[in-house]
């Protein structure tokens, strides 16, 4: 199995979209786009376009929900993970696993030697790829137990 793929590589497939909202928008608002878009996180990008942040179904269930906050007065800037951590389109899809099994989130973002950002990966991302390189092994392995025999 091709866990050593780098993470560039999953993101040319799945397409490199980077949906943002604004640090001064309403954790409602955010919750609506990522409910429109089918995604599980939304990048926060300051003045100068750089990351500031990112947004997560989790930061809205812990820090505005479970705390009674209401979602239409609270800003994604006073809610967001600020300590972002990222990789850049090199490091494998093993790696990546590896990362998100240790410091327990579910979205990465991808970014470049200059500070540019491709995308994000999310677990799901990891795990389809890791499902369908499995599928490919057995489908090979198949054919040729088939052909030996």
């Amino acid at each position: 199995m091709k866990m050593s793929t780098p993470v560039g590589h999953l993101l040319l497939k799945k397409g490199g979209e980077i949906v943002t909202i604004a640090s001064n928008d309403t954790v409602y608002n955010a919750v609506k786009v990522m409910d429109e878009k089918a995604i599980g996180s939304l990048l926060i990008l300051d003045e100068a376009g750089k990351l500031a942040g990112i947004f997560s179904e989790r930061d809205c269930f812990r820090k505005v929900v479970l705390e009674g906050k209401p979602s239409k007065d609270v800003q994604v800037g006073d809610v967001m993970t600020s300590k972002i951590i990222y990789v850049s389109p090199d490091n494998t899809v093993d790696e990546c696993m590896s990362l998100m099994t240790e410091k327990r989130f579910r979205h990465l973002p991808v970014i470049d030697g200059e500070d540019k950002i491709l995308g994000v990966i999310s677990s799901g991302d990891l795990v389809k790829y890791v499902v369908n390189e499995e599928d490919f092994l057995i489908k090979n392995l198949e054919k040729y137990i088939q052909g030996s025999l």
